[in-house]
């Protein structure tokens, strides 16, 4: 493992390295100065031939900052252009549109196109796209560079998989560079033989099922230009590839034969390895989950434990990053710091908490942070590490009475810090390291990496060491067999295809003795598949609904197949039937990609989307990850991605590219503007300007300040900032600000910024309803047609049938439950099955009284995101009952609605949100998912509905002191005047403190 080091080159050297051209006519001094790199290419044409531009950057330090130069070229004049040359002045305006006229302009929300709100003009767009694009066959990734240079090679490269193929004599003769893979086995025996008499080099690979012909010859051995000739899974020759496409066909090959050099003498398993003791105190070795390290872990901990220096550390999946960590945690509690350890995803923190077990039976106190559980203040302070999703330790950091916890934080432990360029999580963990970096200078971030193009670029922005590694403990052989093109063919139709694929590789890997992990896209697929691959092996499946978690999981299991996804209820006996081996294939969604550690012989991606989303390439080099079964006798591993013909060229770019990550800040930029005003850490513009310089945007080159300047007008026009100075105009460049009560809320409950000014507006638009259901109607409206979780919510058949049947009867409104005969039932619009999920909760609460996972036939997991989502924002509205910053019937339904959510399982109808909040009160939060349904029960057995009982006894399962108890006996509402049920300011509901309401609104007061 060694540090990087940036090679140090000038513009034109660059130039003749990637594109074999010099640059014409007279450079600008700075140009000749070494330092350049290749940055990505630019959506602004050359003002002479109208070709790509590409942007290559140098860094340069001026007044303490870190800047960059561009320069913009162009391969095919070839020229070397600075910004002035194009008349720009800024990098983001290399793709902007033409300028528009000043004044302000209604923004749309972003894949919804609804008017929200009023700011300055926006920014011209990114130059960096978040999404690549790609044409069929010859098209090519937009953010990576267009390899426009000639292959002048005569190659004649092959992938088969019919062992009566025979190369071309002639070809062979003309060719420099001949190279066949091809399968390993008896069929081929007779094509090995040929291929070494004719001595054309050849490498064979187990489970080989891609077959293509690429190079600039063609059978009679003339010259073509480079073109790829793949061949699909049905036997069938696809249509040519040229151009862009035909070079990555050609450097995935390259990179796929380079894998497959024949692996050195078994010599003897551990190799490379060495004691943990001969590396750390010998009082960690009881700590760690190994008595000895692999070679990567021997190369990194040393580092880590050199100094308090950043580090980096990129490995491939699968090279036991985790140790690592481990050691550089346990260095800040030797030197009585805490370790906080951030983690993507939930599953994540099981998998963390099972290793750090062993910590706290040696005396550490460990605690776990995610959404799933409350966790007491108090225990926090005083834990050694914190193992916490990324979400959530944000949600920590805005909350100002554990500011002096985050203070004894000495190291902050990154996994999958490629991370930064997800396009869903990506932007809070921009955000918080970016905090980490301004605020905590003694906090050494130790960020544990997959390996990534731009790792280096990463490591800078930190201030940290770079250390890589590309061992791993088995050997990985990838590919991408060819699915015919899906276009005239159904959804259905698609997904068979790549089902009946998925069972074929399956069949031969499990006939060979391995195990296989099954990656889809959806829950919906990993059933169905998973019921296909039982079917393979002679379960009875016709007939079975894949929506039937009990059935499903019944068959699957007699086939030896299980299933694994967050909400599966059979997840944890899928875990470990598959570590033990009495499953042998694991159908799964990406959840058991990032570093759950369940690893196969071989890997099949059987989706390369998740939902409507393309997978980003890093996730698919987790699931490749997966492949290979160390510690089993095994040094191999096979991984699998099945592609259709037409976007085949594209994963071959991006795996021969590899991830490359770019920032996400700008996607969610008002959100942490907020939450950093909501901290005291920005006051004014120039503070936003110094903390967006801070930034991984801003290092990557997003060097205008357009994006802070519009997020400091929205948040202002919003309500969610404030002038610091009373009766000041909202101008964000000439005054101080200071976040807003509801600003504060806003940032406090983690909602979009942006949608809570939507929703603001729409619900204090809405005339006020004169009944309890007709104002629970129009909450689920709001809501199920304003939050994208909601509106897009997926949803199987035969939970669509359901919710139609749901809304379809008068008992729900909206839908007339009367239609003449022949008459078509209304169109679904979006968020109406949403929509159904809350009414159901709302209207018919006891039917979530059941532990049998299904309401009216739709699986309770289905629902879990829509309410938890609801839940939040509904708790945010009920929160601004004391703000008058929504109206009073707002406030008041929506508290009752979050409460009657959260704890559904307790069935609680309309009016008992008092109960419940005081029942949470007297339980305390780590304690509350097992003592509320006890006292709820409690409550109902003594006739009570809600919080108002005399006496001041602490019921039995009370977990407060006999103090507390009384301090929250006078937060009740009994004996005050009830407050008004419509109009004015200041309604004060349980959220903050337990008031009554009057009117229609007084069905709230109690059960």
């Amino acid at each position: 493992m060694a540090e990087e080091k940036t090679e140090d080159v000038s513009v034109a050297a660059l130039m003749r390295q990637r594109w074999g051209s010099t640059p014409a006519g007279p450079l600008p001094p700075r140009f000749d100065e070494p330092g350049w790199s290749y940055e990505e290419q630019v959506p602004h044409p050359c003002p002479d031939c109208a070709g790509p531009l590409h942007a290559l950057r140098r860094p340069y330090e001026s007044g303490g900052r870190i800047y960059r130069y561009v320069a913009l070229v162009c391969p095919t004049c070839p020229r070397a252009l600075t910004l002035a040359d194009l008349g720009l002045k800024t990098y983001d305006q290399l793709g902007a549109a033409p300028a528009a006229t000043g004044g302000a302009v209604t923004v749309p929300r972003p894949h919804r196109g609804k008017p929200t709100h009023t700011v300055p003009a926006p920014r011209p767009p990114r130059a960096t796209p978040p999404t690549a694009a790609v044409t069929p066959h010859g098209g090519w990734p937009d953010d990576l560079p267009v390899p426009d240079a000639p292959e002048r090679r005569a190659l004649l490269w092959h992938k088969v998989t019919d062992p009566a193929w025979r190369p071309s004599a002639t070809a062979v003769e003309a060719a420099d560079d001949v190279r066949v893979i091809l399968p390993e086995g008896p069929r081929f025996s007779a094509l090995r033989t040929h291929l070494t008499e004719a001595a054309v080099p050849f490498r064979t690979a187990r489970y080989w099922i891609e077959s293509e012909h690429l190079g600039t010859l063609n059978d009679l051995g003339g010259p073509t230009e480079l073109v790829a000739h793949p061949v699909r899974t049905t036997g069938t020759v696809s249509t040519p590839v040229t151009g862009p496409g035909s070079h990555a066909a050609r450097d995935s090959f390259a990179g796929q034969w380079d894998t497959l050099e024949p692996l050195p003498p078994d010599t003897h398993d551990d190799a490379g390895y060495i004691p943990v003791t001969d590396l750390v105190p010998a009082d960690w070795a009881r700590l760690l989950p190994h008595p000895r390290f692999n070679p990567a872990q021997a190369d990194a901990v040393p580092a880590v434990l050199a100094d308090d220096t950043p580090l980096v550390v990129v490995a491939p999946t699968g090279a036991g990053k985790t140790p690592i960590g481990m050691v550089a945690a346990l260095k800040a509690h030797a030197s009585g710091r805490k370790a906080a350890w951030l983690v993507p995803q939930r599953s994540l923190t099981d998998e963390l908490d099972r290793d750090l077990a062993r910590w706290r039976d040696n005396g550490l106190v460990v605690v776990r942070l995610t959404g799933e559980f409350a966790t007491d203040a108090e225990l926090i302070r005083t834990a050694d590490i914190w193992v916490a999703t990324t979400e959530k330790f944000e949600s920590i950091c805005r909350t100002g009475s554990l500011r002096d916890a985050l203070a004894e934080v000495g190291c902050l432990i990154v996994d999958e810090i490629h991370l930064l360029g997800d396009p869903g999580r990506g932007a809070v963990l921009e955000a918080l390291l970016t905090r980490v970096r301004r605020d905590t200078a003694q906090v050494r971030i130790v960020g544990l990496s997959a390996t990534v193009a731009n790792a280096d670029q990463v490591a800078v922005w930190l201030g940290a060491r770079l250390l890589r590694t590309a061992w791993r403990p088995t050997r990985l052989t990838w590919q991408l067999p060819v699915l015919p093109t899906a276009e005239a063919r159904s959804w259905t139709d698609r997904a068979a295809l790549r089902t009946a694929t998925t069972v074929a590789i399956t069949r031969d890997v499990v006939a060979d003795g391995g195990s296989v992990l099954v990656f889809c896209g959806s829950k919906r697929r990993v059933r169905s598949t998973a019921l296909a691959l039982a079917a393979d092996r002679g379960v009875p499946t016709a007939g079975v609904d894949a929506d039937d978690a009990d059935t499903v999981e019944r068959l699957c299991t007699k086939a030896g197949v299980r299933l694994h996804y967050r909400d599966w209820p059979f997840k944890r006996e899928a875990e470990r039937a598959f570590r033990a081996r009495e499953a042998d294939v694991l159908v799964a969604t990406s959840t058991v990609a990032a570093g759950v550690n369940l690893p196969a012989r071989a890997v099949v991606v059987a989706d390369t989307t998740i939902g409507q989303d393309r997978m980003e390439v890093s996730m698919v080099q987790q699931m490749f990850g997966r492949a290979g079964r160390v510690g089993a006798g095994e040094r191999e591993g096979w991984a699998f991605l099945l592609a259709e013909e037409n976007e085949r060229a594209h994963w071959q770019a991006r795996l021969a590219a590899g991830y490359t990550v770019r920032s996400r800040l700008d996607d969610r930029l008002p959100d942490h503007l907020l939450a950093e005003a909501v901290q005291g850490r920005v006051t004014s513009l120039s503070d936003a300007e110094e903390w967006w310089a801070e930034s991984f945007a801003m290092h990557q080159g997003h060097d205008s300040h357009d994006p802070v300047h519009e997020a400091a007008a929205f948040l202002l026009t919003a309500g969610l900032l404030s002038p610091a100075e009373p009766g000041a105009a909202a101008d964000p460049g000439t005054s101080a600000w200071r976040p807003t009560a509801l600003g504060t809320l806003t940032s406090r409950f983690m909602v979009d910024a942006e949608l809570a000014s939507e929703v603001g507006t729409v619900l204090k638009a809405l005339p006020e309803p004169t009944s309890p259901d007709a104002a629970e109607d129009l909450l689920a409206d709001v809501l199920s047609t304003r939050l994208p979780t909601l509106e897009q919510a997926p949803f199987s058949d035969r939970s669509r049938r359901a919710l139609i049947e749901v809304l379809r009867s008068g008992a729900l409104g909206k839908r007339d439950a009367t239609r003449a005969d022949g008459e078509e039932e209304p169109p679904l619009i979006a968020g109406d099955l949403a929509r159904a999920v809350l009414l159901l909760i709302a209207h018919q609460p006891r039917l979530f009284r059941t532990h049998s996972g299904y309401v009216l036939g739709i699986p309770v997991e289905s629902m879990t995101n829509i309410l938890e989502e609801a839940r939040r924002y509904l708790g945010w509205l009920g929160a601004q009952g004391p703000l008058g910053t929504v109206p009073p019937w707002v406030a008041v339904v929506a508290s009752d609605l979050s409460q009657r959510i959260r704890w559904r399982s307790l069935g609680p109808t309309r009016g008992a949100g008092r109960l419940l909040w005081i029942c949470e009160r007297m339980a305390t939060a780590p304690l509350a998912p097992h003592l509320v349904p006890r006292l709820w029960h409690a409550a109902l057995d003594l006739g009570l509905g809600s919080p108002d009982w005399p006496g001041t006894t602490p019921p039995r399962d009370c977990a407060l002191s006999p103090s507390a108890y009384l301090a929250l006996l006078a937060e009740r509402a009994t004996g005050l005047t009830p407050a008004p049920a419509a109009s004015g300011s200041g309604h004060v509901v349980f959220t903050r403190g337990d008031h009554l309401a009057s009117g229609w609104l007084a069905a709230y007061n109690s059960l």
